[in-house]
């Protein structure tokens, strides 16, 4: 049986929060710079849907992964609308996907299989299922290091993918962060006890990592090699995966606003464990807004790109390439890339 597909508990445990109220999409969050709406699209063929992350290659093929386990590519400097081909099957779910810069491979962070290897002929290989004696539960984003270290979070020890709203209802510290080290094999917590850590990225002289909480909304700073974790700032949405530029800035993939009724739930805890039953489309729901975020190593906002129609929805993964940005979606049936400065 797969790390992913293990029974979750039925109940949640919440504990008693005090209530939140998001801050409003103002001042560097206003959304002035509205071109998400406006996305070129690269769709996946008819049936396949949720390219949660993208990265583009060393020979500048664009690539994702979707919720049946496939990788898909595109070809260096695709036109819109042409289509992908098939890469490889992890047989799991994979999420965030990274270069490895001693080879050119794949570093893939399956949900369903931890930590894989995928080569340019489509090969599959784990690397690594468990992490400090307990398996990987949920492997969702990484960021590598140049001797080939992968910095990676696993999101809950509780709820596979399927199930993140209820990590979120728990509102619990269910994540981790990892370090798989190519030399052993051995796979180590870099920090532990963080509330659905998501997107990972390395500061430039790779003292330290940044790390996005999606449950918490804020950004971390975590030294390295001590573990320390230090809070940088509260954002205004819920983070998912981030990208390095390799300058001191890093791309946030942003699904959604924050949600004012999920807030008011916190100091409710009975109130949560009944929504956590509920079926899916009674709970509190993501909006359907595009955002993404340009932050520096401290977490102070440069930038913001918005679509407020949502024409390209809940965004999970963004991928700066050139004078482009590539984004990819939990829910959406394709990529889409718009120009990253506005003409």
């Amino acid at each position: 049986m797969s790390i992913g597909s293990r029974p979750a508990p039925r109940l949640i445990r919440p504990v008693r929060e005090p209530a939140t109220v998001p801050p409003p999409l103002s001042g560097a969050w206003a959304p002035d710079d509205q071109r998400l709406d406006r996305a070129d699209l690269f769709p996946l063929p008819v049936g396949y849907r949720g390219p949660e992350d993208v990265l583009v290659d060393r020979a500048g093929r664009v690539v994702t992964g979707t919720e049946d386990g496939r990788l898909w590519r595109w070809p260096a400097d695709p036109a819109p609308g042409t289509p992908p081909s098939v890469l490889a099957d992890t047989g799991g779910r994979p999420l965030g996907i990274e270069l490895d810069p001693t080879d050119g491979s794949l570093l893939v962070c399956d949900a369903e299989r931890g930590l894989l290897r995928v080569t340019d002929d489509g090969r599959v290989s784990e690397l690594t299922g468990a992490g400090a004696g307990t398996p990987v539960r949920l492997a969702n984003n990484a960021a590598v290091a140049r001797d080939g270290t992968v910095f990676f979070s696993d999101s809950s020890d509780r709820f596979p993918l399927s199930q993140w709203k209820r990590d979120m209802l728990e509102h619990r510290p269910n994540g981790r962060l990892l370090a798989y080290q190519p030399g052993s094999g051995r796979t180590t917590e870099v920090a532990g006890g963080l509330y659905f850590p998501n997107g990972v990225g390395l500061s430039p002289d790779e003292s330290a990592l940044l790390v996005a909480e999606t449950t918490t909304h804020r950004l971390l700073r975590i030294s390295l090699p001590d573990g320390r974790v230090e809070v940088l700032t509260d954002l205004p949405a819920y983070p998912d995966n981030l990208s390095a530029v390799g300058d001191g800035t890093y791309w946030v993939a942003l699904p959604s606003p924050r949600l004012p009724i999920a807030e008011r739930l916190l100091p409710y805890p009975r109130l949560r464990q009944v929504a956590a039953l509920l079926p899916d489309a009674l709970r509190p729901q993501p909006r359907r807004y595009g955002l993404v975020a340009l932050v520096d190593g401290d977490g102070r906002v440069l930038r913001t790109l918005h679509g407020p129609r949502g024409t390209y929805p809940m965004v999970t993964g963004v991928r700066q390439h050139g004078d482009l940005l590539w984004l990819g979606s939990l829910t959406a049936t394709g990529l889409s890339r718009v120009p990253r400065d506005r003409s």
